[in-house]
C-alpha cells in the first residue's frame, strides 16, 4: 500500500485529502483485501484508491468514487482521476476537479503560501 496527502482543489475549493493504493506484498494484508472484495492478486487491488477526508469530523474514507454524499462533483472526480492516476501523482499534488471537467484552461497550482523553512514553529 502507497499513501499520500493531496490537495483537491474546485471551484473555490480547497480539500486536503489522504488517498492509499491498496494493494500489499504482506501475506497477511494481501489475504485480508482478498476477503473484502479488493481481488486475489496485487495487480487487481492496486486499482483500488481509498480517497479520505483530513478535515472533517466525520472522517469519511471510501474506494468507490460514488459513494460520496457532500459534494459529490467534486470528491467524485478527483477520486476518479486519483485512482486512474494515482502512479503519476506526487505527495502533496494538486488534482484540479474545473481543469479535470475541460472548464478551465489551466490547472490550479497549490494553495500553499509559504516556505517549509518560513514558517515558525
Amino acid at each position: 500500500m502507497k499513501a499520500i496527502i493531496i490537495e483537491i482543489r474546485d471551484r473555490g475549493t480547497f480539500i486536503p485529502a489522504l488517498a492509499v493504493q491498496m494493494g500489499s506484498p504482506e501475506e497477511q494484508e494481501h489475504w485480508l483485501l482478498s476477503t473484502v472484495g479488493f481481488g486475489r492478486t496485487y495487480m487487481e487491488q492496486s486499482k483500488y484508491v481509498v480517497l479520505c477526508q483530513i478535515n472533517s469530523a466525520a472522517g469519511l474514507c471510501t474506494s468507490d468514487p460514488y459513494d460520496w454524499p457532500a459534494q459529490p462533483r467534486t470528491w467524485r472526480e478527483a477520486h476518479k482521476y486519483i485512482a486512474a492516476h494515482f502512479n503519476e501523482l506526487a505527495p502533496g499534488a494538486v488534482v484540479d476537479v474545473e481543469f479535470i471537467l475541460g472548464e478551465t484552461p489551466a490547472p490550479k497550482t497549490s494553495d500553499r503560501r509559504y516556505e517549509i523553512g518560513a514558517i515558525a514553529s
